[in-house]
C-alpha cells in the first residue's frame, strides 16, 4: 500500500466535508473522504455514517494479541449496535495532546489494553447510546422512556416507528451528553463476552495492512544503520571510503552513537553500510562477558544489609529452628525480544515545519513525545501514524530509541521521507533485554513437610532504573524485579525477599510479563520440596492455599482439566504451576517426555485463567497459545550471551523459535469468576516455563535450575 496524502490534503479534505459535526472535536475519516457522505462523530470514540456504518476508535496499539476487536466489542455493546457494520481506526496521537489527552492511555503493555480502559470506553459506548436514542425521541416529540435500542435500530413502541442511528447520529451530536450512564451487567452482553470474528483478521488474511515496514511514499529514501556493538559505546572515527561512491547512495549521517546510509533502497543502504569503516569506543566495556556478568550478580547476593522487599514474621529465627532446610540457586539468561519486524521508522520533515513519523509502536503518546524531542519541535507540530505492530512484547514501549534514530536521520534530508529500518542482526544486538538474574532461596520445613520459611534474595539489574530513572523506588526496590517472589500466593508464616540492584552495561527492557523469570524460580522450588517430603505437587500447593482463593480455583481447574490424578502412559511425565500477573490468576500442567537420548518433546500444555471478565474467548485462548509459542522458545532455545562486552547471538541461526513440530497442543481453560478486570496478553507464559521444567525433572531425575535447558543433559539419572 502506498500512503499519498499530504497533511494539508488530508485538511482540505476534512473541511471540505460538509455536515461532518463534534461533541467534544471534529475528525472526520480521511478514508472515506473520497466517498462525499457526511459522517458525524458522537462522542470521541465513535463516528457514525449515514448508512450505519460505526468506526470505533482504538486509542491502544494492536500488535496481533486482539486488542483492537475486544475494545470494539465492549464500546458496541454498551452502543448496541450492529456488530456486522463496525469498523475501526486508532486514535490521533496528534489530536489526543491537543485535546488534553482526550483519549486515556495510549500505553499496550502489560496487558492493560483491555484491563486499563474497560471502564471509560464502555460508557463512551453507553453515552452514544443514549445520546442517539435521546435525538430520536425528540424528533419524534415524544419520552425517552417510550424507545428502545437494537442493533442501532431505534424503535418507538407504542407507535412501532424505528430510526436508524446513521439517520440521528447528527442531531445526537447536538445534544449534551448524559452526566452517568448504567452499564450492562456482564450476563446480559451481547457482542462482548462472544467468540466474534476479530476484526483485523480479514484483512491481515488478504495482506492489506500497512506495518511500519510495509509504508511506501512519494520520493522515500531508505536508512540502515550501524550502532556501537559495545552498548554504551561511540562513534570515534569514520571512513566512509567506497560506500559513499556506491550506487543509489544518497548520504551518510554521523551521530554520536550511530552511523546510516541513506540510499534508494534498503538493500543498497545496506551494503553500503556493509563497506563504512567505523572505530568505536567501547567506554570501557569491551571486556565484559557473561562470566563477568554472572560474577557480578553472585557478588550482590553475598552483600549485607540489602534492601528487603518483603519482610513478615521472624524468617532467620524460623529457619534456624526449621527441621529441615534447603537451600537451592537458579538463574536465566538476558533475552531478545526477537520481534518478527525490526524496529521501523519512517520520519518526513515537512517544508511547513510539521514532522510526520509512521511507526510500529506499543504507544502512540511516547512516540510522539520522542520524535518532538528528537526534532526540536513541539507536540503539536509532529504526528506518529500507528501501524500495525509486527511483534511487540514490550520493545516498542518505553525504549523508542527507533523513533529517535529515524527522526534525527530525516533532519539530514529535510523535505524528503526517510525509512529507517533496522537490519535482523541489529535488532538482536541492540534490543533492551529480559534482564539475567540470580537467585538464592533458603526454604525452611517443620517436621511434617510444611514450608514455615522462605528468605529469597535476588540479583538482577533494574528495569526501572534503566527505562524511567526519574520515577520513585520506594527503598531502592523495583518491583518488576522482585514480582513474585514478594507476593507469595501461599501461606507461609515467615518470608524475607532480599534485591540486589545490579546494573550492568547491557541495556534491560520489559519483555512479555516482566519478571516472569520470578516465577519459574518459585513454583520449582515448591516442587523440589514437595518431592522432598514426599508430596503430591499439586496437593502440596493446595495444602497453603485457603478455601475460596483464587489461586486455588484456578490450581484446582487446571489439574481437573489436565486430568491430574489419572496415571499418564508409560514415558511421559507432568509438571505444574500457578502463577499471578498482569490482572489474572494462572495455572499450567506439562506432560512431556524424555528419551534416553535425553532428547525432550512437550506434549501438551493445559493452562487455566481466571481473568474476572472474558470479552473475546477466542482472542484469549489465541493469547495463552501465543504465550506457549513464545515462552517454549524462550525455555527450550534462546539465549542472549555477552563477549567482548557485545551480545553473541545474531540472528535465528543462534537464537532458535519453536519450530512447527515442536508446537505442543495447547488446552486453555477459561474460569472467570467476574468481579475483576485481568489481562491475557502475557498471564499464561508466567507458569510455563516451571511447569515444564518441573516435570522434566520428574522425567529425568534431575532439577533444572536454570535456563535454557539446551544447556542441559537430559539423559535420565
Amino acid at each position: 500500500m502506498t500512503i499519498t496524502a499530504s497533511r494539508r490534503e488530508f485538511l482540505k479534505v476534512s473541511a471540505a466535508l460538509g455536515g461532518g459535526l463534534a461533541l467534544e472535536f471534529s475528525f472526520p475519516l480521511a478514508s472515506k473522504a473520497a466517498e462525499g457522505a457526511a459522517v458525524s462523530e458522537v462522542n470521541a470514540w465513535i463516528v457514525i455514517h449515514p448508512d450505519d456504518r460505526v468506526v470505533i476508535r482504538i486509542a491502544r496499539s494492536e500488535m496481533g494479541q486482539g486488542t483492537l476487536t475486544a475494545l470494539a466489542q465492549l464500546v458496541a455493546e454498551e452502543l448496541d449496535c450492529d456488530w456486522a457494520r463496525v469498523e475501526t481506526e486508532f486514535a490521533s496521537p496528534n489530536e489526543h495532546i491537543r485535546r488534553n489527552r482526550l483519549w486515556g492511555s495510549m500505553s499496550t503493555g502489560g496487558s492493560m489494553g483491555v484491563r486499563g480502559s474497560n471502564d471509560y470506553v464502555r460508557k463512551a459506548g453507553a453515552s452514544a447510546r443514549e445520546l442517539l436514542v435521546a435525538a430520536a425521541a425528540t424528533q419524534w416529540r415524544v419520552s425517552r422512556g417510550e424507545c428502545t435500542v437494537e442493533r442501532g435500530v431505534i424503535t418507538h413502541r407504542p407507535t412501532g416507528r424505528t430510526l436508524r442511528y446513521g439517520q440521528v447520529a447528527t442531531a445526537a451530536a447536538t445534544l449534551a451528553p448524559p452526566r452517568d450512564v448504567a452499564l450492562r451487567d456482564p450476563k446480559d452482553w451481547k457482542i462482548a463476552g462472544k467468540p466474534l470474528h476479530r476484526l483485523d483478521i480479514p484483512d491481515k488474511v488478504a495482506g492489506k495492512p500497512v506495518f511500519a515496514a510495509d509504508v511506501s511514499l512519494p520520493g522515500m529514501l531508505h536508512a540502515s544503520i550501524a550502532q556501537c556493538p559495545v552498548f554504551g559505546g561511540r562513534v570515534v572515527k569514520l571512513d566512509p571510503g567506497e560506500a559513499e561512491a556506491m550506487r543509489g547512495v544518497k548520504k551518510i549521517v554521523r551521530e554520536a552513537d550511530f552511523v546510516a546510509v541513506l540510499a534508494d533502497s534498503w538493500w543498497r543502504a545496506n551494503e553500503a553500510l556493509k563497506k563504512l569503516k567505523i572505530q568505536w569506543d567501547a567506554a570501557g566495556n569491551a571486556n565484559a562477558s557473561s562470566e563477568t556478568i554472572s560474577a557480578m550478580l553472585k557478588d550482590g547476593l553475598t552483600q549485607p544489609d540489602l534492601p528487603r522487599a518483603r519482610e513478615i514474621g521472624s524468617t532467620e529465627a524460623a529457619l534456624a529452628g526449621a527441621a529441615r532446610v534447603i537451600e537451592v540457586e537458579y538463574s536465566s539468561p538476558y533475552l531478545s525480544h526477537a520481534t518478527m519486524e525490526p524496529q521501523t521508522c519512517t520520519a518526513w520533515f515537512k517544508p511547513d515545519g510539521f514532522l510526520e513519523v509512521w511507526t510500529s509502536t506499543q504507544n502512540g503518546e511516547a512516540s510522539m513525545a520522542a520524535a518532538a524531542q528528537a526534532a526540536g519541535l513541539p507536540l503539536e507540530k509532529v504526528e506518529v501514524h500507528k501501524m500495525m505492530l509486527g511483534g511487540g512484547f514490550g520493545r516498542r514501549g518505553s525504549p523508542q530509541d527507533f523513533v529517535r534514530q529515524g527522526v534525527a536521520i530525516a533532519r539530514a534530508m529535510p523535505g524528503v521521507p526517510v525509512k529507517l529500518m533496522w537490519s535482523r542482526e541489529e535488532d538482536m544486538q541492540h534490543d533492551f533485554y529480559r534482564p539475567a538474574s540470580v537467585v538464592r532461596m533458603k526454604a525452611g520445613l517443620d517436621a511434617q513437610g510444611k514450608l514455615v520459611a522462605l528468605h529469597t534474595k535476588i540479583a538482577c539489574p533494574s528495569i526501572m532504573r534503566a527505562l524511567m530513572p526519574q520515577a520513585p523506588m520506594k527503598n531502592g526496590i523495583d518491583f518488576a524485579a522482585v514480582r513474585a517472589l514478594n507476593d507469595l500466593p501461599y501461606d507461609v508464616p515467615n518470608q524475607q525477599v532480599d534485591y540486589a540492584m545490579r546494573n550492568g552495561h547491557v541495556p534491560v527492557g520489559f519483555w512479555r510479563a516482566p519478571g516472569q523469570q520470578n516465577e519459574f524460580y518459585r513454583e520449582c522450588v515448591i516442587d523440589e520440596l514437595a518431592f522432598a517430603v514426599g508430596r503430591d505437587p499439586v496437593e502440596y500447593r493446595l495444602a497453603m492455599l485457603k478455601p475460596g482463593d483464587k489461586h486455588r480455583l484456578v490450581l484446582e481447574a487446571v489439574a481437573k482439566a489436565a486430568n491430574w490424578a489419572t496415571p499418564l502412559p508409560a514415558g511421559l511425565q507432568r509438571g505444574v504451576a500457578l502463577a499471578y500477573g498482569f490482572g489474572s490468576y494462572a495455572a499450567a500442567v506439562a506432560e512431556v517426555s524424555v528419551n534416553p537420548n535425553g532428547e525432550l518433546k512437550v506434549h501438551r500444555v493445559v493452562i487455566a485463567i481466571d481473568s474476572g471478565h472474558v470479552v473475546n474467548p477466542d482472542t484469549c485462548r489465541a493469547q495463552a497459545e501465543s504465550n506457549v509459542v513464545y515462552g517454549l522458545s524462550a525455555v527450550l532455545y534462546q539465549e542472549n550471551t555477552v563477549k567482548n562486552g557485545r551480545i553473541a547471538e545474531s540472528n535465528f541461526h543462534d537464537f532458535p523459535l519453536l519450530g512447527l513440530a515442536e508446537m505442543p497442543k495447547v488446552e486453555t481453560v477459561l474460569v472467570p469468576t467476574g468481579d475483576f478486570w485481568g489481562g491475557h496478553g502475557e498471564p499464561a507464559i508466567l507458569p510455563l516455563a516451571p511447569a515444564v521444567c518441573n516435570a522434566v525433572s520428574r522425567a529425568t531425575g534431575k532439577r533444572i535450575r536454570s535456563l535454557p535447558l539446551k544447556r542441559h543433559d537430559l539423559r535420565a539419572v
